[in-house]
């Protein structure tokens, strides 16, 4: 049309900016419009120059687009919240929800839809409900699309009796009705109504090739049942939908999520067109099965293939750095979301603010924190169970009150970490006010992993009365993670009878964990009750299982660096020891002396003393010193719970050589700094 020269008019460029292109043939575009004065003149174009750039993530170009506009309608308020939304800026939304009321628009069904999305991505139940008002009283937009926002705004927001009265009085529902209430079944793991539903789909003569299969397998995946997933996946074959692109793409997710990784791989490879969102399935189902090297490896097959990462690609990936403790990779994937245009995502942020606290930087997940242009009760979650982590309750309790100030309602993962706080503090009294506060207040019903953090909390500051209370009034089957609690206890107060009980039932449980053997024994140990101890380490051996090893791990250079205790093997051992030995000249002159409880064995004190001086994290505390530069802070991951003595020991330690030192254990950190650690002496 250009070449004979005939001059597009307004038409041919709102028709031509609406074909399905890249963003930046969107931008080469926009000059053709500033040419032929249509961004002075007509607002139709404008609106589709808008909502190209939005719907290709190029907000910015949006939002300039957007405040050089003349002239403004309902559409153009319409797209520039839709893009908003989109990309989890949902205060910027709401701002511009209340600029377009404010100028007398009327609003459509897309507003409210966008609305709906931003008060789902605030977890702002008061504002999804006004939205509510506003739709009932509007006479324009009683129709099935709104309807379907306000049912996935009440699934996503937990609030399932509100979504079931809505899907009741709908007078008309379509797939989507249905599809929306499966998937809120699927999310809240009512996998009984979900399965109804989808019956009652089949019986109303719904397209069998428009029932929604993948949120049945999402459904299947979520509670894991294989025996569902695979039903669906032969119903799939059957109407040849297997390998689309949602389908293939679910069953992906299922299966990983199911443990069958070599499944989810074959319907991976099997997929003829793989879109990112195939990618990020695979390197998710990768994360959740703990191959983490190979999910890093598939990211950078990813890459190759010339796909782009998105905000989901990138949660997982840093998922994966986060619980390698890399902290150089988690760096270069933070540099790589800020040029990839992610930054703004709220959710790489969270996944970003979790990386870095996991690996020992709680500043940067604070700092994090605090440059996030929008959140959600994610990030205040993540940021709650960071604190957590480090034993800081205070704070985490500090934060809890201030997602409440902000309008943010706590979930049930927002509980859990604020008791976990209170356990790692042994703040039984704020413990038991949480717990009450989630039910009475927030109508939550605690999960098993609540009680266990208040057995947790109560059997550590010794009160056994309360916790055979709690046991009896719990409503679920008691397990291993409970009684391992209860044993732990009973290890710190010396309670043998109640160790004897915890032990008995994890034995029953036919856990091949040695741990409860280890405990039992050096209970008994510690009591001088040396036949007793020897008794349950033959029944341990006479049962084939045998005491994880202790090992640590630290990074240097972006390579990681492993140690087990007495390690002989790496070629710098000479010289760590050596490092060792001129840290323990300097902690004999400040008064240490070595917790030879911790070596119990029936050994002399010389061989016990020798035992304890070259326990793994050390090691790697020696390695650490020797290969970077004063004042950096070192940190170290360890896979079992740190020893009494090597607790002490490192404390001296970082006053001596007047740095940082960051443990990670099995269950929280332990900042060591001036010769005083974060926990305050209790874990």
């Amino acid at each position: 049309m250009l070449r004979e020269g005939v001059a597009p008019d307004r038409v041919t460029v709102s028709t031509v900016l609406n074909v399905p292109a890249s963003g930046t043939v969107t931008a080469s575009l926009h000059p053709f419009t500033v040419k032929l004065g249509l961004l002075r003149s007509s607002v139709v174009v404008c609106n589709t120059l808008l909502d190209a750039y939005c719907k290709h993530g190029l907000l910015a170009a949006g939002m300039r687009v957007f405040q050089e506009m003349p002239h403004r309608d309902s559409v153009t308020y319409n797209a520039m919240m839709m893009g908003c939304s989109k990309e989890g800026l949902h205060r910027e939304a709401l701002g511009l929800f209340t600029d377009m009321r404010r100028a007398g628009l009327d609003a459509s069904q897309f507003t409210f839809s966008s609305m709906l999305t931003v008060a789902t991505g605030m977890g702002d139940l008061h504002l999804g409900r006004q939205v509510h008002g506003l739709v009932a009283r509007a006479t324009s937009v009683h129709n099935v699309f709104v309807k379907n926002s306000l049912l996935d705004f009440y699934s996503k927001c937990d609030c399932l009796a509100e979504m079931e009265k809505l899907f009741d009085e709908m007078p008309e529902r379509d797939n989507v009705s249905y599809n929306v209430m499966i998937s809120g079944y699927a999310w809240n793991r009512c996998a009984s109504r979900a399965l109804r539903l989808f019956r009652e789909m089949q019986i109303l003569c719904f397209d069998r090739q428009a029932l929604p299969y993948a949120s049945l397998l999402s459904v299947a995946g979520s509670l894991p049942h294989i025996g569902i997933g695979k039903q669906i996946h032969a119903q799939l074959v059957l109407l040849g939908l297997s390998s689309e692109d949602l389908a293939g793409n679910a069953l992906i997710d299922m299966y990983s999520k199911c443990g069958m990784l070599d499944a989810a791989k074959t319907n991976f490879l099997n997929k003829n067109d793989k879109t990112g969102v195939s990618w990020t399935a695979m390197i998710t189902g990768y994360v959740q099965n703990g191959q983490l090297e190979e999910a890093l490896r598939l990211f950078c097959d990813m890459r190759r293939a010339g796909l782009s990462p998105d905000r989901a690609t990138f949660s997982s990936i840093i998922k994966a750095s986060s619980s390698l403790a890399m902290i150089g990779l988690g760096r270069q994937l933070h540099s790589y979301t800020i040029r990839s245009g992610h930054i703004s995502s709220v959710f790489s942020g969270s996944a970003l603010l979790d990386m870095y606290a996991k690996c020992g930087c709680l500043d940067e997940a604070l700092q994090t924190f605090d440059e996030m242009p929008e959140r959600n009760s994610i990030s205040w979650n993540a940021v709650i169970s960071a604190y957590a982590h480090y034993g800081q309750a205070k704070n985490a309790i500090k934060v809890f009150e201030g997602m409440l100030h902000y309008g943010f309602k706590p979930d049930s993962v927002t509980f859990l970490s604020v008791l976990s706080a209170c356990s790692h503090n042994g703040l039984a009294e704020e413990c038991m006010k949480y717990f009450e506060l989630m039910e009475d207040e927030y109508g939550i019903s605690p999960w098993k992993g609540h009680y266990a953090c208040v057995i947790d909390t109560l059997g550590r500051v010794g009160r056994f009365d309360k916790v055979q209370k709690m046991l009896s009034v719990m409503p679920f089957e008691d397990d291993p993670i409970i009684w391992s609690s209860i044993l732990h206890s009973c290890r710190i107060h010396g309670n043998q009878d109640l160790a004897r009980v915890a032990a008995e039932k994890l034995f029953s449980m036919g856990s091949t964990d040695a741990t409860p053997y280890v405990i039992l024994s050096n209970i008994y140990a510690k009591a001088g009750k040396w036949e007793d101890a020897a008794r349950v380490k033959k029944i341990m051996r006479n049962r084939g299982l045998r005491k994880e090893s202790g090992y640590s791990w630290v990074e240097v250079k972006q390579k990681i660096y492993s140690f087990s205790s007495n390690d002989q093997t790496n070629p710098m051992i000479s010289e760590m020891k050596e490092e060792l030995e001129r840290l323990y000249k300097e902690m004999d002159k400040q008064g240490y002396k070595p917790d030879t409880s911790c070596a119990l064995h029936q050994v002399d004190d010389d061989l016990k003393l020798e035992s304890l001086k070259y326990h793994s994290e050390r090691l790697a505390i020696a390695f650490a010193l020797i290969n970077t530069p004063l004042g950096r802070p070192i940190r170290v991951m360890k896979n079992l719970s740190a020893c009494l003595d090597c607790h002490a020991a490192i404390k001296m330690m970082s006053k001596i050589v007047n740095r940082d030192i960051i443990v990670r254990d099995s269950s929280r950190f332990h900042h060591f700094k001036d010769g005083v650690c974060s926990c305050g002496d209790y874990w």
